[in-house]
């Protein structure tokens, strides 16, 4: 009864166009009103205040802003460049640099709307001067940003480890190599419809060699960037917050080389990750309140019972949350999907014997789903008004969002694709951490 006035008053409160984190915590509040007669507004803010004051997140706004400064600085333009040296040749030619030049930035950024728009304004105008298909162009954008919450650092990560009591560490360890496989599917389906579609994509004459090695040496800041995050989480040097912070101070430096760090970009950079911020520790803020009267009235145990009376195996539970969530992230922003589902799951997952760092990695390539599934995929949006902002310049007038539906479709099978494969062999994702870390 509880989970279906909870379901009801979401679907109002959505529908009526509410903000997500306005609509959890009228949710949560009216439960907690109808289903108990115990005060929730005496507790709001201790539940905000023990929210928004755990170390562990406050790695969210220092990843953001590592992600703002390397954005403002003009490394990521070059890193851009550099990787369409090497894999322009390729059949697909710059579109292999779109998902490649995502997963580079995706592990030291963390953010997926971040790696699309950033990606996006650097890459939009060079496709349009060349006479690429232009659904396969934006919707291997819109895919490859999706990389950004997979690939380590993941903020998804952080926030899913938060409400399972999962290790951030091996949550991070977990996610590479899926998240190299992603990248690798989507670049073996873009050089497939090369193949059977050539005009999709016209051949590039590669650079010659020299520029395309001393090219390299201009990525070094990159990856020391790469080791300064990930390598001081996992040499045990670090907590996943410290090493945000070595990034955030690393970036910086970075920038003054580049001769970029002044007030105006200062500026710039601490806006955006305020604006970022704030928005999403209001909704985890928001959230935790709505966990909160679900805990109160009993649901995740109810939940819980309700799994195991049905004695699914532990493989049949996940396919079914699978086709869920799938369903879930057509109409649910992905963030959402998750703070709002996970922690009723947990107790049922659990039950069920599910390996819950396993299952972290299946549900962020399915929040990375929700991304790009139409009609409410916030990185197709992020896309679209790039490729509006770029056609405008250009005198010409923007394609519609349907355009972008069409074009992530192929992505969408390689997420499928991986999910299937994760599914069949747990160990792609719980090798590495288990290796690293010793088996749990």
């Amino acid at each position: 009864m509880v989970l279906l006035v909870a379901a009801i008053l979401m679907t109002i409160f959505f529908l009526a166009g509410l903000y997500v984190a306005t609509a959890l915590g009228l949710i949560g509040m009216s439960l907690m009103q109808i289903f108990s007669d115990r005060p929730l507004w005496d507790m709001l803010g201790q539940i905000a205040w023990n929210t928004n004051s755990s170390f562990i997140l406050v790695a969210v706004p220092l990843f953001i802003m590592m992600g703002e400064i390397l954005v403002r600085s003009g490394i990521a333009d070059r890193m851009y460049r550099i990787l369409s040296n090497w894999l322009a040749p390729i059949p697909g030619g710059l579109l292999h640099s779109n998902i490649a030049s995502c997963a580079l930035f995706a592990a030291v950024s963390g953010s997926s709307a971040a790696t699309a728009a950033t990606i996006g304004s650097v890459s939009l105008p060079s496709f349009r001067e060349q006479g690429y298909s232009e659904r396969i162009a934006i919707g291997s954008l819109a895919a490859g940003g999706t990389l950004g919450i997979l690939i380590p650092p993941s903020i998804s990560f952080i926030l899913y480890g938060v409400l399972v009591e999962e290790s951030i560490g091996r949550l991070y360890l977990a996610g590479f190599i899926p998240g190299f496989l992603l990248t690798v599917v989507f670049m073996a389906l873009i050089a497939l419809m090369a193949k059977i579609w050539p005009n999709t994509a016209p051949r590039e004459v590669a650079p010659p060699w020299r520029v395309r090695l001393i090219g390299l040496l201009a990525l070094t800041p990159i990856f020391a960037l790469m080791f300064i995050v990930l390598g001081t989480i996992y040499a045990g040097i670090a907590t996943p917050t410290e090493a945000a912070a070595f990034g955030v101070v690393a970036s910086f430096i970075l920038a003054a080389i580049e001769r970029q760090l002044n007030l105006s970009m200062l500026k710039e950079v601490m806006l955006s990750t305020v604006r970022s911020s704030c928005m999403i520790m209001l909704i985890v803020t928001a959230a935790f309140i709505l966990n909160f009267a679900l805990s109160i009235l009993g649901v995740p145990t109810q939940v819980s019972q309700f799994v195991a009376s049905l004695n699914l195996s532990p493989v049949t539970f996940v396919l079914f949350l699978i086709l869920f969530y799938l369903l879930l992230g057509t109409f649910m922003e992905a963030l959402s999907m998750i703070v709002t589902t996970i922690p009723i799951l947990v107790p049922a997952l659990q039950a069920a014997g599910v390996d819950m760092v396993w299952f972290g990695v299946i549900v962020v390539i399915l929040m990375e789903a929700a991304l790009i599934s139409p009609p409410e995929g916030i990185n197709l949006y992020v896309i679209h008004g790039i490729r509006k902002t770029v056609m405008e310049e250009a005198g010409e007038e923007p394609g519609t969002i349907m355009d972008l539906w069409l074009g992530v479709l192929p992505f969408m099978l390689g997420q499928a694709i991986v999910i299937t494969l994760l599914v069949i062999f747990p160990g792609l994702a719980l090798w590495l951490p288990n290796l690293v870390k010793g088996l749990q």
